[in-house]
Formats: structure tokens, sequence, C-alpha cells
């Protein structure tokens, strides 16, 4: 990755650009996005069947919407399924089997939950993303990406 980013910024300074400039040129491309992580530690064998509840309920009856958004693929790592909750179709997955669930909104907000397998606790992992115009909305989109991410947290009520 480092090499990566250093051939980018070559290249951006033989062009006359900057790394700084071609990262605004992706966040004006792509979207701006945010990540984000929380991990909720339940103690002994009580927080442990708690773990595993939350992944039961999250695998077997998936939540349609999150944020007003509907939910629209969901990729279950263990079963090495997914999904299509717009299309009602399930695809296999060729990946290693693992406690993870990730779901997919319709506005491209990713959540993923994964459950540690040492540790009691459960991590959930956001990545949400909104479209800019140019770099002075930066500072508003990260306000309003930011407060996605909070309302996402509560009403999966992981605080």
């Amino acid at each position: 990755a480092c090499l990566l980013v250093c051939e980018i910024a070559a290249q951006a300074k033989a062009s006359g650009s900057s790394l700084y400039k071609e990262l605004i040129n992706l966040y004006l491309d792509f979207s701006f996005y945010k990540e984000h992580l929380i991990s909720l530690t339940k103690k002994g064998k009580e927080g442990l069947a708690e773990i595993n509840q939350m992944m039961v309920d999250l695998r077997d009856n998936p939540m349609e919407t999150i944020n007003g958004q509907r939910v629209v693929c969901i990729e279950d790592y263990q079963n090495t399924t997914a999904r299509d909750l717009i299309n009602n179709e399930t695809f296999d997955l060729d990946i290693p089997k693992s406690n993870v669930l990730i779901y997919y909104l319709e506005d491209g907000t990713k959540i993923c939950a994964r459950p540690s397998g040492t540790e009691p606790k459960i991590k959930f992992y956001f990545s949400v993303n909104t479209a800019i115009e140019n770099i002075n909305e930066i500072p508003e989109a990260e306000s309003f990406l930011n407060t996605k991410i909070k309302n996402i947290i509560l009403e999966m009520q992981l605080n």
C-alpha cells in the first residue's frame, strides 16, 4: 500500500498535481467516505450467549431497513452465501468460512458484524458515504456522516 501511495504521489508531482489534490479528486469522483468501529465487550458466559444471540438475530431475522435505508444484500461468511433482498435470490460466496455478516444498504452504507474468536466482544464496522461537488463541502459531509453513523448505532441499539 505504501508503494502504491508513493507511485501515485510521484505521478501527481510529474503532472503538476499533489497527492492531496488527487485525494480530493477521488472524493469528487467517487464520494466522501467515513469508517467507524465500535467494539462491545460482554462479560462472562452470559455475555458470550448475548453475543451469539446478536449474531443469530442478525442472521436469522435480518433488519429490513436501517436508518431509513433498505437493506439490499446480506453477505453471510459463515454460510458462504449472499442474499439479494431486492430480487430474493441467494448466491454462493467463494470465501473461507467465518462468523461475519455484512449488511449492504441502498445508499451504499455497509455494516459488518463480527464476534471475536478469543475475547467476549463483538465488533461492528460501519462504512458510510455521501457525494460532494467541491472541496468546501468536506466539513459538512463529515458532519453528515458522523450523524448518520450515530443514528445507525442508536437504531441498532448498539450503544
